[in-house]
This record gives structure tokens, C-alpha cells and sequence, in this order.
């Protein structure tokens, strides 16, 4: 009787043991597939890549020297290498300082900046003023520089105050033409100039 009783209980095991082992298996295996790895991660893919990219530095400071000798330094509040534009750096309120090796001085500002030295091509945006040692100061949305050859181009509308008087033109260039030292201020696009003679030095 013991020896039926032991024989039934372990054909009995032999059918659920598996069983069993089988059902903890699938348990396991529904646990792991409702687990989505990403995320346990603690930022996105794009989120990391961002934030290696957006490396912020305060106070920058960069000076180069164009091929005409002319000193130029960038001064920035902040520079951002934005996402998906790589060589550029995104600066704000920037001050672009260029020491002419014909001894005058000239200063350009902008709200806001694109600086890519390596393509030789910087944009400053908004509220841009540029003022010289020789007495103009000029008003644009936008000024396009090549720092490399000291070239410097506002695209929109321009107000200045020059020597001879105030003016205002469509476009405006500056520019060191090739061996020399001395730039010079191109206007046009309907150009305005109120002459003003007690501007003029004798």
C-alpha cells in the first residue's frame, strides 16, 4: 500500500515539476520583454548628444590676424556650439574688434552670433552696430565678415553717421582690397546722404 502510495506520488512530481519550472520560465520571460531598456536610461539618445554638444563658455575670447595684418578679436558673453552645425559657434552679444594695420580701429556688435572660423564665415545679428576710430557708426540687422582677408558686408539696410553727414543705403561693404592696408566703404542700393559740411574737417 506505502509502495502504490510513494509510486503514484512520484509519476504525480514527474508531471508537475515541469509544469511548474515551465510557468516560472514564462513568467520570467513576460517580466523581461515588458521592460523597455531605453527607458531606464536617464536621458535620450538625443538628449546626451546635446548636451555634448552644447558645451557653453563664458567670457570667450578669440583673436586671429587677417592676411593684410589686421588684428581682429572676438569677445562674447556666451559661446554655444549648436546642435548639427559643426566648426560653428553660436555666440551672444558679441564684439568683433578689428585693429587695422593702417592704424585705425574698427568695432562691430550683435545680439546675437554665428562664428565659424574654420569656413571663414560670421554672421552677427540683431541690433548690430559698427563704430571706427575715423568717425562712422553704422546701424544694420546684419553683417556678414570674412576675418581671413578683413571683409566685412551688411546685406539689409544701413544708417550711418559718417563724416560727410548721415546716410542710409540698401547695402553696404567694407574691404582691404589685396596689398593694401588702407579699407574702404562701399554703399549702395539707393544710397541717402544728408550732407553736413561742419562734419567736414578742413
Amino acid at each position: 500500500m506505502h509502495t502504490d502510495r510513494y509510486s503514484r506520488m512520484v509519476a504525480w512530481l514527474k508531471v508537475t515539476l515541469p509544469l511548474v519550472a515551465l510557468g516560472m520560465l514564462s513568467t520570467l520571460f513576460l517580466i523581461s520583454r515588458a521592460v523597455d531598456p531605453p527607458s531606464t536610461i536617464p536621458f535620450a539618445d538625443s538628449e546626451v548628444q546635446e548636451r555634448l554638444t552644447n558645451q557653453q563658455v563664458t567670457g570667450p575670447y578669440y583673436t586671429s590676424m587677417s592676411a593684410n595684418g589686421d588684428q581682429i578679436a572676438v569677445i562674447a558673453e556666451t559661446m554655444t556650439g549648436p546642435t548639427g552645425v559643426g566648426g560653428t559657434n553660436k555666440g551672444k552679444n558679441v564684439d568683433i574688434e578689428m585693429k587695422m594695420a593702417s592704424g585705425s580701429n574698427i568695432t562691430a556688435y550683435g545680439n546675437d552670433a554665428l562664428i565659424d572660423i574654420a569656413n571663414d564665415r560670421s554672421t552677427l545679428n540683431g541690433d548690430v552696430k559698427i563704430t571706427t576710430s575715423t568717425g562712422y557708426v553704422l546701424y544694420s540687422d546684419e553683417l556678414l565678415l570674412r576675418m581671413s582677408v578683413t571683409d566685412v558686408t551688411s546685406p539689409r539696410a544701413v544708417r550711418a553717421t559718417t563724416p560727410l553727414g548721415d546716410l542710409e543705403a540698401g547695402a553696404m561693404r567694407f574691404f582691404v582690397p589685396e596689398g593694401q592696408e588702407d579699407g574702404q566703404w562701399v554703399f549702395t542700393k539707393g544710397v541717402k546722404l544728408l550732407h553736413n559740411p561742419d562734419n567736414v574737417k578742413e
